[in-house]
């Protein structure tokens, strides 16, 4: 069984989309530039600054744009680089890009079993361009191919009338109802549910589709992190272009994937010094183990896979290795390296009115040298 090493979320800075949702938060922080990806690194030279040596075993790698990932070109050579290395990877699509899928399907079978599909649901968009039964073709081509494949909706408001013929569709496309995640509302400090309801409304009603994600996200949704925090470590953040490596979101810069290649690239735990309102993507962090203790009820892939009348969304070897967690192949810090690690903390108590301040402040607390890297890389 291969050993899930590190969780490596990767954003890619293509910053425009073929679709237009309401809910989009790079449509709320008006961010939409019409920007296609370009690395700058050959696929090659990308393989090398995240190899399995250097990355310490093998790692999950999430690849998710500012838009449509699949939009620019770059992706799919770079995806099939990264498998090759030996990696398992995860692309957040909208799944409208047939031609995309098509060249796809064309990777070796060994390659496709340890790449997995995050289909956002985008219903009303599919619907206003028709393109809904295009979108269910693009996931059962995969789904033949050997990937493995999650669907999820944005729960939205303006979604609620349709609820029932949604669940219909997906009763009918795919014989399960699609997983739900967490509106957010990032023009806001505290990462607010973009919703009108109450938390407690908003809840009950999107509680129906039964999802095991959804559930697990309304739980630690508004929790404040206080305990001692493994991303910078066990996961980093890393922007594909400038190769800017950070500990999370928004923390400090702690490397650069391309520079000085042949040498191990350094991890330094968060620690206490998580600067968040609170983890809107544990479902990912603390699923797989970021923080010893929490989410040990539940495991990534559980949170991602469906069973269907003809088998499940995730296929076995990908599934065996998005249930591991993170503490169980790496070592914890003693209380001596923990505790320097805490003394970090430059700042205790901070009120965000927005995400801009938020990133502002990070900046200022870590200094120039990381503020230009900083500013390419969110």
């Amino acid at each position: 069984m291969d050993k899930l090493k590190r969780y490596i979320e990767c954003y890619i800075d293509t910053e425009t989309c073929n679709l237009r949702c309401h809910y989009c938060y790079i449509a709320q922080m008006r961010k939409f530039n019409n920007k296609l990806a370009k690395f700058g690194h050959t696929p090659e030279e990308i393989r090398k600054a995240l190899s399995v040596k250097r990355l310490g075993g093998k790692c999950l790698i999430n690849l998710c744009a500012g838009g449509e990932t699949l939009l620019s070109s770059e992706v799919i050579p770079v995806t099939k680089a990264l498998l090759e290395e030996g990696h398992y990877v995860m692309i957040v699509t909208n799944g409208t890009l047939t031609n995309r899928f098509k060249e796809i399907a064309k990777f070796p079978k060994d390659l496709l079993e340890r790449l997995v599909f995050k289909f956002s649901f985008h219903y009303l968009e599919l619907l206003r361009l028709n393109l809904l039964d295009k979108y269910f073709e693009n996931i059962q081509m995969m789904k033949d191919a050997g990937c493995s494949y999650t669907v999820e909706i944005t729960p939205s408001d303006e979604l609620i009338p349709h609820i029932e013929e949604l669940k219909k569709v997906c009763m009918q496309k795919m014989g399960t109802l699609c997983h739900v995640t967490i509106a957010r509302d990032d023009r806001t400090g505290g990462i607010e549910v973009l919703s009108e309801k109450t938390f407690d409304e908003y809840k009950k009603i999107w509680g129906q589709f039964d999802s095991d994600l959804f559930k697990f996200k309304s739980k630690i949704f508004y929790k404040k992190r206080k305990e001692f925090c493994y991303a910078g470590d066990w996961s980093v953040y890393i922007n594909l272009t400038t190769g800017s490596m950070k500990q999370c979101y928004f923390s400090k810069v702690i490397d650069n994937i391309y520079e000085n290649v042949d040498k191990p690239l350094k991890f330094e735990a968060i620690g206490k010094n998580c600067q968040i309102a609170h983890c809107y993507n544990g479902h990912a962090y603390l699923a797989l183990g970021d923080i010893p203790g929490i989410g040990n009820d539940v495991n990534y892939a559980s949170l991602r896979n469906r069973v269907t009348p003809d088998g499940e969304w995730l296929q076995p070897k990908m599934k065996e290795f998005m249930s591991q967690k993170l503490y169980d192949n790496n070592e914890e810090y003693d209380e001596m390296r923990k505790k320097k690690i805490n003394k970090h903390r430059l700042v205790r108590k901070v009120k965000y009115t927005t995400l801009q301040n938020a990133k502002k402040i990070v900046r200022k607390v870590y200094g120039k040298k990381n503020s230009k890297k900083d500013s390419k890389s969110n």
